[in-house]
């Protein structure tokens, strides 16, 4: 099974030294916010320097809190809602006065404006939704098995909830984990039999590629879908990785929409 492909040149954003990088697929939308921060310029240390958004896991939770907040202040945007994310798939609707940690959460929607929608990720894949005639957007957290869970298909169905329709969405996908080190040695228990042919090596699966094949089934247009293709694992630099060391920090992408 080939790679998912889909890859476009993520545009590399500076600011105050932050840097972040931004999807081609959204850049007609200059009302629109987004980005996948990477993980300079924070203020974390060790382990997660610098940039970490995770917490819970280690860090100074002060450090964590800072780290949001130069964020929020480099988009311009009133404040950052995230969800505790369990590798679930319930979806919440976020609002003006909705608490900015949403419990049991891994999908975050809204048509409310200065909110930005934040998926923590060392690995998983955090996908950004906008459908630009209804003024909606989503942001969704998938590990293996949000994968498995379908929470993609989910979201568009939170989004058709809202009056959406799927070829109306836009999706992106961020750097994740990706196949040359996306290996399950107990895949046959771990995994559907309908992953088993996106295995690129024996154990070793192109879970962008199931994402594709997931959002496409759900309705989703091919020309409307971006996945990064660059893997979280190889570049230790940009991104934070679980694989690559259990104790890690989180990378922060962010969607939202100016007030």
């Amino acid at each position: 099974m080939p790679h998912a492909g889909l890859s476009h040149e993520m545009k590399r954003q500076v600011k105050r030294g932050v840097s972040w990088l931004e999807f081609p697929l959204f850049s007609s939308y200059p009302h629109l916010v987004q980005g996948v921060f990477l993980r300079h310029k924070g203020v974390s240390k060790g382990a997660f320097a610098s940039l970490n958004v995770g917490a819970g896991i280690g860090d100074n939770e002060e450090h964590v809190k800072e780290n949001l907040e130069i964020i929020r202040a480099l988009l311009g945007i009133e404040r950052l809602v995230q969800g505790n994310q369990v590798h679930g798939t319930q979806i919440v609707q976020v609002e003006k006065n909705s608490p900015s940690l949403v419990d049991e959460c891994d999908g975050l929607i809204t048509e409310k404006r200065g909110l930005g929608l934040l998926i923590k990720h060392a690995d998983c894949q955090a996908a950004l939704f906008f459908d630009p005639k209804k003024e909606i957007i989503g942001a969704a957290h998938a590990g293996w098995r949000g994968n498995v869970k379908q929470i993609y298909t989910k979201m568009v169905s939170s989004f058709a909830a809202m009056g959406s329709r799927p070829e109306d969405l836009l999706v992106a996908i961020s750097p994740s984990l990706g196949p040359d080190h996306a290996e399950f040695k107990e895949y046959r228990k771990m995994l559907p039999k309908s992953f088993w042919p996106f295995q690129v090596a024996e154990g070793r699966f192109d879970l962008w590629a199931v994402a594709k094949k997931e959002l496409l089934e759900a309705g989703v247009l091919e020309k409307n879908l971006q996945i990064a293709s660059l893997c979280s694992f190889c570049h230790p630099k940009d991104f934070f990785s679980y694989r690559r060391n259990p104790l890690t920090g989180r990378n922060g992408t962010v969607i939202a929409l100016k007030s």
